[in-house]
């Protein structure tokens, strides 16, 4: 008998922190400005970035303290319900799992390569740049993200 990966045996709600945290692919999409559409509640992806993201390595340049410095961010492992968060990219992998659905082939999880997304084009690196005040976003909507 195989031993399944842990995502395939726990739940996300009985994940461990550093199991919730290896889920996350580093594509940042999460990271990308969202404009919703108040009359129809259809969602837009910009290519307009938190100003936290490390546009080299698409982390986030203060993890430990980003709520703090950006209140809008969601801490999605204190999150009740992954399921209620419409605006998460449908690659995500919390959001796959929330789903019943799998990691996509390209997950470092799968490949044990934490680059594999950036190789897959899944990542949001050399295709965005970090928000600033003058922006209006509705002229920076894209179609990529999935």
């Amino acid at each position: 008998m195989t031993d399944l990966p842990f995502w395939k045996t726990t739940s996300l709600e009985n994940m461990s922190q550093a199991q919730w945290e290896s889920l996350c692919d580093g594509c940042a999409k999460c990271c990308l400005f969202k404009i919703e559409d108040i009359d129809t509640g259809d969602l837009y992806f910009t290519n307009v970035v938190c100003r936290l993201l490390d546009l080299n390595t698409c982390q986030c340049s203060d993890y430990q303290n980003r709520r703090t410095l950006v209140p809008d961010c969601v801490n999605l492992y204190q999150h009740g319900d992954i399921k209620q968060l419409n605006y998460m990219p449908s690659t995500c992998a919390y959001r796959l799992l929330s789903e019943g659905k799998d990691l996509p082939s390209w997950h470092p999880l799968i490949t044990g390569e934490p680059d594999s997304v950036v190789r897959a084009g899944e990542s949001v690196k050399g295709r965005v740049f970090v928000e600033s005040e003058h922006l209006e976003l509705q002229d920076y909507i894209v179609e990529w993200p999935r």
